[in-house]
């Protein structure tokens, strides 16, 4: 999101992949074989949607987790896997909102708010911490006649999850709405929000998406108040939405969400002040606490706050590493400016 410099903080710091690999771990409403198949769905989808690819010369430099302090490798129940620094001349690049890596943790898509999708291959150090890049390619997302999409009005991406049938939802903001991307289809089909959806400032819809062990979407929006928090909702799955209120505090709101393997969710919480800049806020929701007309709690298992590195957090992927290990990825939006920065750091969740 782009706003002015006294409101950057909210603006200023979950998920189809559009990659090969074994596919994208999105799909949390199925298992083994079927979750399989329909994770490759979901990085056909992205693939086919976006086939206006360019490559992107992307230069990357790894990074510690404390600029300050570079053995520290640990913060709350986080251990620190690898970061990177990424940077490009081309104009297109930044702004990114949305996050899918993988489920071999081989490639990564990132939507931007601008309405271009980044592919990219990760590459990884022989511990296992993310060390790099390798080719990345840029491609517009396409509107629901197969164009692609222009102007920050109509490409305003600010989150993305799998969808059972293959593909991926993405929510937009400014002008609100839900749109489906399907394997095999180049123009997008819409999907219907909840009816409240339109009541949000424009600037203020949907942060943060995730696709539910049971096959439901979650939507929280970062500005859509209600008594205790902000608007969500669950549901767009064949079945009405219902309504629920996520409770916020502390200047924190909602930019990502994702489900974990077990069907809990991890929500990103962001926070901003002339003073102290960037937090995030690393929070665990349990599955069960998602009902209608629930004020949904989440519980902070991890503080990201200067010395250490931090951003505009806005992005977040969750994957199961063959060794067992669930490992949280997270995308900094730079809003296209000269003061802020694209990161992508890697996270093991401590067991």
């Amino acid at each position: 999101m782009e706003r002015s410099e006294e409101t950057k903080g909210k603006d200023a710091f979950q998920n189809p992949s559009g990659l090969s690999g074994r596919g994208f771990n999105a799909t949390l409403a199925v298992t083994g074989k079927s979750m399989r198949i329909r994770s490759a769905l979901a990085v056909l989808a992205l693939t086919i949607a976006t086939a206006r690819a360019e490559p992107i010369a992307i230069v990357s430099e790894t990074i510690p987790l404390n600029p300050e302090n570079p053995r520290q490798t640990t913060i709350g129940a986080f251990v620190y896997r690898g970061g990177l620094l990424l940077s490009s001349v081309d104009g297109r690049f930044g702004g990114f909102s949305a996050l899918a890596v993988s489920e071999d943790g081989e490639r990564l898509a990132a939507l931007t708010d601008r309405g271009h999708r980044l592919s990219l291959r990760l590459v990884y150090g022989a511990s296992g911490d993310l060390a790099g890049i390798g080719g990345g390619d840029l491609a517009p997302l396409n509107d629901l006649d197969g164009n692609p999409l222009s102007g920050k009005r109509n490409g305003d991406a600010e989150a993305m999850a799998g969808d059972p049938g293959g593909g991926f939802v993405a929510a937009f903001e400014r002008r609100h709405r839900l749109w489906r991307y399907r394997p095999g289809e180049a123009a997008a089909t819409e999907l219907v929000p909840p009816r409240q959806l339109l009541q949000a400032p424009g600037n203020g819809g949907i942060e943060a998406l995730a696709r539910l062990a049971d096959g439901r979407l979650l939507a929280l929006t970062e500005d859509l108040s209600a008594d205790g928090g902000v608007v969500g909702w669950t549901g767009g799955n064949g079945e009405p939405w219902s309504k629920l209120t996520y409770e916020t505090g502390g200047g924190f709101s909602p930019t990502a969400a994702a489900a974990l393997p077990g069907g809990d969710v991890i929500v990103l919480e962001r926070r901003f002040s002339l003073i102290e800049g960037f937090a995030i806020r690393v929070m665990l929701v349990d599955k069960t606490a998602l009902q209608p007309e629930a004020l949904v709690r989440g519980a902070e298992i991890v503080l990201i706050k200067p010395p250490l590195g931090v951003d505009n957090f806005e992005g977040l992927a969750v994957r199961r590493a063959d060794s067992g290990e669930t490992l949280l990825y997270m995308i900094s939006d730079d809003n296209f400016s000269a003061l802020q920065r694209t990161l992508l750091m890697m996270f093991e969740l401590a067991q």
